[in-house]
């Protein structure tokens, strides 16, 4: 007869295991190691400690391991990473079998973050210099993140000034209150509760002028750079979460993090990340029509960027659709004048300055001689049409993607970057914001990505492909990388 295998808790050892002998060769807790250790934790800005009596502190470079294979493991809390010191097999050979508790472990998150978002960066410099990023196409996507508030704390302009009304009355009321009973003891309590209301007072005072600066309906007091955004089927505190994804590794090349419901200003600054990560922009950076920006066309053209972003249809219709749309009708810049698709001439009518750039206005003076009049518009006066400031720019980007294999790449931006966001929210677990405060939410945010990187790199490491070690790291420039 077999008897089961069951655990023999009164078992010895004449000798204890080595900690070396815990963890297999390929074990991920000795991928951190060997990642972090290649680090030169003083070149990217980490505390140090200066401490010359008392109990010795734990090492950055300890705490730092900690962090990154926590959040490689999905631990995203401080007193995760606690508890994982003493029960994570992994955790407890890489710490050296130390505890820094929650506080320690906070205290270095507060006083390095700048430092840590810097890994991120240390990460792409291993991925390119190991050849696994192409520089052929990236791909930009932004997603909403919910905050760590609840949407049942935020408070609307109306609600603050009722609540500020509500305190400065019942100042008044403890004031007469404190006058008629000026003489008895407990007089003094009423004069602390006074000053609380005053305090309190002041604190909506501030929050008052906090949303009337910052322009929005509704803020929270409990994380005040969160903001209103459209999170899947819900509204939540949310904050927009950037990043470009490499279309050959599927590595996050560049991220950040801004509270800005729309994308359409982080074209050119998140290719910039890119050429600061990398060294170099790729051929080629595809976005969908949430980045569209004529700004940042041109920006982008300026700066030799090759950018592919959709265009929407009420810019650029698909299929034959109107007839008499702006589309149809062709700026001549040299002749200064519009051409419709009836071939008659649309002279400029005036110069009009909008907040970002100048628009010409131009105008159809044929209504009576033309038959297709009213067919081309209601407007008595005639037709017109305003010709933007970087018209020339949006016009080549759209006939930029004319080009099949242009039209190929920008089609190809869903299955290269959607399902980078879905492998950080479903299998990493990671649906919302743990820390408040936009500077908090970067770092976590940068620590998320340096963990997907990483996790995908360690699959690379396991067979021998991926060594750390290198500090000086040189690419070519922008120019060639880009050609």
């Amino acid at each position: 007869m077999v008897n089961d295998i069951r655990a023999d808790y009164n078992q010895q050892r004449l000798f204890p295991r080595r900690l070396e002998d815990w963890l297999d060769e390929r074990h991920p807790a000795r991928f951190i190691r060997e990642f972090v250790e290649s680090l030169s934790l003083k070149k990217l800005g980490f505390h140090e400690h200066k401490l010359r009596t008392g109990r010795p502190p734990y090492s950055t470079e300890l705490k730092l391991k900690i962090w990154v294979y926590g959040y490689f493991k999905k631990i995203y809390s401080t007193r995760g990473l606690e508890a994982a010191t003493y029960d994570n097999v992994g955790m407890m050979w890489l710490s050296g079998e130390h505890h820094p508790d929650h506080n320690v472990l906070w205290d270095f998150w507060d006083k390095n973050r700048k430092a840590i978002r810097k890994v991120f960066r240390k990460v792409t410099h291993v991925a390119r210099r190991s050849g696994w990023i192409g520089m052929v196409l990236h791909v930009l996507d932004g997603t909403k993140i919910q905050g760590a508030v609840s949407n049942g704390t935020g408070m609307t302009l109306e609600e603050m000034k009722l609540e500020q009304a509500w305190i400065d009355s019942s100042i008044d009321s403890i004031i007469e209150l404190i006058e008629s009973r000026r003489k008895k003891d407990d007089s003094i309590d009423l004069e602390q509760a006074c000053e609380v209301l005053k305090i309190n007072s002041l604190s909506v005072e501030s929050l008052i002028s906090e949303l009337e600066a910052i322009d929005r309906e509704q803020i929270n007091p409990h994380d005040l750079d969160a903001r209103k955004m459209k999170c899947g089927r819900t509204t939540d505190f949310a904050y927009n979460a950037q990043a470009v994804v490499d279309s050959d590794s599927g590595l996050i090349v560049a991220q950040d993090v801004v509270n800005d419901e729309g994308d359409n200003r982080m074209l050119t600054p998140m290719i910039v990340q890119v050429e600061e990560n990398l060294g170099a922009h790729a051929c080629e950076t595809a976005a969908d029509g949430g980045f569209y920006s004529p700004e940042q066309l041109m920006k982008a053209e300026e700066a030799g960027m090759g950018v592919l972003v959709n265009i929407s249809e009420q810019i650029e219709p698909k299929g034959d659709g109107n007839e008499y749309h702006k589309s149809k009708f062709r700026y001549d810049a040299e002749r200064d004048l519009v051409i419709c698709p009836q071939s008659k001439e649309l002279r400029l009518e005036c110069v009009k300055k909008s907040k970002k750039y100048k628009l010409r206005v131009y105008r159809c003076h044929h209504g009576k001689e033309c038959p297709f009049a009213k067919d081309c518009t209601k407007d008595k006066r005639g037709r017109s049409i305003e010709i933007e400031e970087p018209y020339e720019v949006i016009r080549r980007q759209i006939n930029k993607q004319k080009d099949l294999y242009k039209k190929e790449q920008l089609a190809k931006r869903k299955e290269i970057v959607e399902p980078v966001f879905g492998i950080i929210k479903h299998c990493m677990g990671f649906w919302r914001f743990t820390v408040r405060g936009l500077e908090n939410v970067k770092t976590q945010w940068s620590l998320i990505c340096t963990a997907f990187d990483l996790r995908k790199l360690y699959e690379v490491w396991k067979i021998g492909k991926l060594v750390f070690g290198y500090e000086n790291i040189s690419f070519p420039s922008s120019k060639s990388a880009s050609k």
